[in-house]
C-alpha cells in the first residue's frame, strides 16, 4: 500500500502563551479531497505553515509521502511533492502571465542553475507553462503584465503556479476569497478538473463550496481539532451547524 500523502501527529505551534496551533493529529490520503474549515483564529493557515514548512512546529510530527518532513525547509518539502497558495496572491507582477508560469516549472527542475540559456530556451518547460495557462483560461493574457490581470485572474494564475511542479499534494489557502460569486464558480469548475491522484487540502469560508468539493472535513476551533469526518458527518453536527454553518 502507498504511503498516506500526510501525517500529522501531534503537531503543535506556540507564540509565547498563544496555542495557534495545539496537538493537531490528522492524516490525508493520496488523492483525498479534504477541506479545512473554521472560525477566523481557529489557526487553519498557520496548520498550512507548518505542513509546508513556513514555520516550524513547536511540538509533533509531520511526514509527507513516507518521509519524516518535520525539520525539512520549504523547498525540500517542495521537492517531495507539496505545493501550495496563499490568502493574499504571490505573484511575479512584472513578468508576464508565460513568464510567471514558465518560472515556477523551472523552480523544481534540474535546469533550475543553468544560467548560460535564458529559460525561454527550453521548449519543454514553455510547452508546459501553455499547457496550464490554457487550462486557467489565461490563454489571451500570456503576454500581459500579472500585475495588469484582473483579481480573479491574478487567482487563477496562483493555483497555475503551484501546479506546475505536479505536486502530489496541494494546499490552496482560501483560492476563493475575493473572487465575485461568477468567478468562484469559475475558480470552482477548476479544482473539480484537478488530478484525482494529487491529494488536495482547501481552506475555504464559503461552506457551499467547501461541502461541496471535500469528501472529508477537519474543523479547527482555538487551534484544535473540533471534529474530523465525512462531509455529510460532519455538515449534520449540531455544533458545526450552530457555531460555523450559522444555522441553530
Amino acid at each position: 500500500m502507498s504511503a498516506p500523502a500526510l501525517v500529522l501527529e501531534g503537531v503543535s505551534r506556540h507564540f509565547g502563551g498563544l496555542k495557534a496551533v495545539d496537538e493537531v493529529s490528522l492524516t490525508v490520503a493520496p488523492g483525498e479531497r479534504r477541506a479545512v474549515i473554521g472560525p477566523n483564529g481557529a489557526g487553519k493557515t498557520t496548520l498550512f505553515n507548518l505542513i509546508s514548512g513556513e514555520l516550524s512546529a513547536t511540538a509533533g510530527r509531520i511526514e509527507l509521502f513516507g518521509t519524516d518532513a518535520t525539520r525539512l525547509p520549504p523547498h525540500r518539502r517542495a521537492a517531495i511533492g507539496i505545493a501550495r497558495t496563499f490568502q493574499i496572491t504571490r505573484l511575479f507582477p512584472v513578468l508576464t502571465v508565460l513568464e510567471n508560469v514558465v518560472v515556477a516549472c523551472q523552480a523544481l527542475d534540474r535546469r533550475r542553475f543553468a544560467m548560460h540559456r535564458p529559460v525561454t530556451a527550453y521548449d519543454d518547460l514553455e510547452a508546459r507553462a501553455s499547457e496550464l495557462i490554457d487550462r486557467f483560461g489565461l490563454t489571451a493574457q500570456r503576454t500581459a503584465l500579472a500585475r495588469h490581470l484582473a483579481y480573479g485572474d491574478q487567482r487563477k494564475l496562483e493555483v497555475a503556479l503551484s501546479l506546475a511542479g505536479r505536486p502530489r499534494l496541494l494546499l490552496l489557502d482560501e483560492p476563493m476569497a475575493g473572487l465575485s460569486p461568477g468567478e468562484s464558480r469559475s475558480m470552482h469548475a477548476l479544482l473539480e478538473e484537478l488530478d484525482a491522484a494529487m491529494a488536495v487540502l482547501l481552506i475555504e469560508h464559503d461552506m457551499d463550496i467547501a461541502f461541496a468539493f471535500a469528501g472529508r472535513v477537519t474543523v479547527l476551533h482555538q487551534g484544535r481539532v473540533l471534529i474530523d469526518g465525512l462531509r455529510d458527518e460532519v455538515s449534520a453536527n449540531p455544533t458545526v451547524q450552530e457555531i460555523y454553518l450559522g444555522t441553530a
